[in-house]
C-alpha cells in the first residue's frame, strides 16, 4: 500500500517530507516485514493489503465513520488536541465555528476515526491518519451533510484531489445505494460541482487547518477556489 500510495501524494499534493528517496528513509520507515513500525501498526502480506484496500473502500459507504496531510510538527484533529471552547468562542462564520457546528448538526466527534494500523510506513501511516481526521473538515469546506449523497460528493472531490483507489471506487459505487431522484441530482449537478472544485483548488489534504480557525470559511473557500453546492443536500439520502 505504500508503493501505491507514495507516488500518487507527491505528484497531487507536492506533500513536504514525501521527497526523500527509498534509499534515505530511516529504517523504521520501511516495510520489510520485521515487525510494528509505529503504533497501532499490523503488519500485511501484499494479497491482506489488497483485500484491505477494496474492503476500506466499501466499508467507506456502507458506514463512512467507521473509518473514514503531513506537516514536520504532524497535527492532529481530537479531542485531546482542539480547544472546544475556544473554537466554541470564534466568531459566527468562522471555519473553527463552523467545524465544530458540522459536528453538532451530525451528532459526530473529532474521534470517530480509527487509528491507522495497516499501511507499512510510518510516515505514510500520519499521511493517511491526517487524510482520516481531516475529512470532517473537508464536509465543511464543501458544505455536505454526512448522509450518503453528501459523502458519495467529498468523494468524488478526494478522489479528483487525491487519485487514491479507495476514493475512486467509492465515488463510483457509491451511487447505487441512491434512489433514483437523489441519482438524478448527483449525476447532473453535484457530480460536475465537485470535480470542477476538485482540480481548482489546491491540494486541501495539505492544508494547515489548526492555524486556520479564525478564518472565515467564506474566505477560505475563495482563497481555495471552492464554489458553494448548487443546492442544499441536506434532505437528500
Amino acid at each position: 500500500m505504500a508503493t501505491l500510495l507514495r507516488p500518487v501524494l507527491r505528484r497531487l499534493c507536492g506533500l513536504p517530507g514525501l521527497q526523500r528517496p527509498a534509499a534515505e528513509m530511516p529504517l523504521r520507515a520501511r516495510s520489510d516485514g520485521a515487525g510494528p513500525l509505529y503504533s497501532h501498526h499490523l503488519p500485511t502480506s501484499p494479497l491482506q493489503k489488497g483485500l484491505l484496500a477494496a474492503g476500506s473502500a466499501a466499508m467507506a459507504l456502507y458506514n463512512p465513520y467507521r473509518h473514514v496531510l503531513p506537516f514536520r510538527e504532524r497535527p492532529r484533529i481530537s479531542t485531546s488536541t482542539l480547544d472546544l471552547g475556544k473554537l466554541q468562542s470564534l466568531p459566527e462564520g468562522s471555519l473553527g465555528r463552523e467545524y465544530l457546528r458540522f459536528l453538532d448538526v451530525n451528532r459526530v466527534s473529532p474521534d470517530t476515526r480509527a487509528p491507522t494500523r495497516f499501511v507499512d510506513d510510518e510516515e505514510l501511516a500520519y499521511v493517511i491518519q491526517r487524510y482520516r481526521e481531516v475529512h470532517d473538515m473537508l464536509h465543511t469546506l464543501l458544505g455536505m451533510p454526512t448522509n450518503i449523497l453528501g459523502e458519495i460528493v467529498v468523494k468524488w472531490f478526494e478522489a479528483v484531489q487525491t487519485g487514491l483507489p479507495m476514493c475512486i471506487l467509492g465515488a463510483f459505487f457509491g451511487p447505487i445505494r441512491l434512489g433514483a431522484q437523489s441519482l438524478q441530482v448527483l449525476v447532473s449537478e453535484l457530480i460536475p460541482w465537485a470535480v470542477q472544485n476538485g482540480r481548482r483548488a489546491p491540494c486541501v489534504l495539505n492544508l494547515y487547518y489548526e492555524r486556520r480557525w479564525e478564518q472565515s470559511l467564506r474566505a477560505l473557500r475563495e482563497e481555495l477556489g471552492i464554489t458553494a453546492p448548487p443546492m442544499h443536500v441536506q434532505g437528500l439520502a
